[in-house]
């Protein structure tokens, strides 16, 4: 099946990359475009998608406003600039199915829609990451014993995804390449049985693996 995705944003430059990237893929088409909230929850309703795409500071109502206005009946994605702490809370709390930045790249918005699609919620590592530190300030989290499934280079993946980094990032900082990292991911997730990133980051928070640079982010 075809995902049909509506794209909310009252930047044209920001909908035609964002179309560009989606009408790639060979299971998925972008059926419309709004520019305004307004515009977006009209067009969700007439035109049915499978996901909307909905920035937060658009003209006559908001990305929150539309994700109430529009779930559970239709799959929202937040895709911002701001992540603060306050929209992330409000955005689930309204039934969105993810919340992604901008910055976050191409292959994260794709997984994005597909985790939708999947019934899972995918919120982009760098915010997961975040909140994860600050709910263990609050009082840390125990480690728990050592034994667990993964092999050491594992655990040395799941630290990094615990910190946000990407593919290329932690390609970069074992010395593999992407495609070798996101091997490694995809065995660490059947391992954890673990639904995305965000799951892997947050085992690695409980168990007292994630390492204290995340402090930093």
């Amino acid at each position: 099946m075809t995902t049909r995705i509506l794209i909310a944003d009252d930047q044209e430059d920001i909908r035609s990359g964002f179309r560009l990237i989606l009408d790639s893929q060979p299971d998925m088409t972008v059926v419309g475009e709004a520019a305004d909230g307004e515009t977006a929850v009209a067009l969700a309703r007439e035109l049915r998608p499978d996901v909307v795409l909905a920035d937060i500071r658009m003209p006559r109502l908001d990305g929150l406003e539309v994700t109430r206005l529009l779930a559970p009946q239709t799959r929202v994605v937040v895709v911002t600039t701001f992540d603060l702490d306050e929209y992330v809370h409000t955005a689930l709390r309204n039934g969105a199915c993810g919340f992604l930045l901008k910055r976050s790249g191409p292959a994260l918005l794709i997984e994005g829609v597909r985790a939708a699609m999947a019934g899972d919620t995918l919120i982009s590592p760098q915010i997961t990451v975040r909140l994860l530190s600050r709910l263990t300030q609050a009082g840390p989290v125990a480690a728990r014993p050592a034994a667990h499934p993964l092999t050491e280079r594992e655990v040395d993946i799941v630290q990094l995804v615990a910190r946000g980094l990407t593919n290329a990032e932690i390609g970069a900082e074992l010395f593999i390449s992407a495609g070798t990292a996101k091997t490694h991911i995809a065995n660490v997730q059947a391992k954890l049985r673990a639904r995305n990133r965000v799951g892997i980051a947050a085992w690695a928070w409980e168990h007292g693996i994630a390492k204290a640079e995340t402090d930093t982010l």
